[in-house]
């Protein structure tokens, strides 16, 4: 992993393994790579066929949500770590569709300060004339997503606050799970705003949340 002589493939893929395995030298390498993306050696090695920007963070990401090794291992608090770099990099970074499912409940809370920062600072950026290679307000929602499992106001109002800044079809469609998942007042009042600004198959959806069925 760390031989500036090996291919690029192999030293990335021994960070995914080591990283999985709840090695330390795996999670201190993606702390590493997070800290200046595009200098990582395997940077751009994998490419997202959807938007043609680099994924090897979403694979980073993956391989950081396993935890079961890392309890057994006693590098739990630096596998939280990694987590916490990877998730900052969310308004830069391209994650696939997999924030809003991908780390364990204990692991959102404990990241919750660092999701509402970098949701922050997305929004910020939606704002501005500058544009992502990628799909930055459904990555966002997808975090406010995953919230949305251990706060669930928290969750809905993340998810305004990028709703504010624009909506765009496939980010509702992303958004949908929050009514769902938030419950309570909050969870209800989101899903009457997604009735309103939704298409045919997210007010279907939503309906489905609302009704029971």
């Amino acid at each position: 992993m760390n031989d500036p002589a090996a291919p690029e493939i192999e030293r990335f893929l021994a960070c995914v393994a080591l990283t999985m395995w709840g090695e330390a030298a795996g999670y201190e390498a993606v702390l590493r790579a997070a800290a200046d993306p595009e200098a990582t050696p395997w940077y751009d090695f994998s490419i997202d066929r959807k938007f043609s920007v680099d994924s090897t963070f979403a694979q980073l990401a993956d391989a950081v949500a396993e935890r079961d090794l890392a309890e057994e291992k006693g590098t739990e608090a630096l596998r939280v770590e990694a987590a916490r770099a990877l998730v900052r990099l969310a308004d830069s970074q391209y994650f696939e569709d997999k924030l809003g499912e991908l780390f364990d409940n204990a692991t959102l809370r404990a990241l919750l300060d660092d999701i509402k920062d970098v949701v922050g600072r997305g929004v910020r950026f939606l704002t501005t004339d500058e544009k992502r290679r990628f799909d930055l307000p459904t990555q966002l929602v997808d975090l406010a997503s995953g919230v949305s499992t251990v706060d669930g106001p928290l969750g809905v109002e993340l998810a305004m606050s990028v709703l504010d800044a624009g909506t765009y079809p496939r980010t509702l469609k992303h958004a949908v799970p929050i009514v769902h998942r938030a419950q309570g007042p909050e969870a209800r009042r989101f899903g009457e705003y997604l009735l309103t600004v939704g298409d045919e198959d997210v007010r279907r959806q939503v309906h489905e949340i609302l009704n029971g069925s």
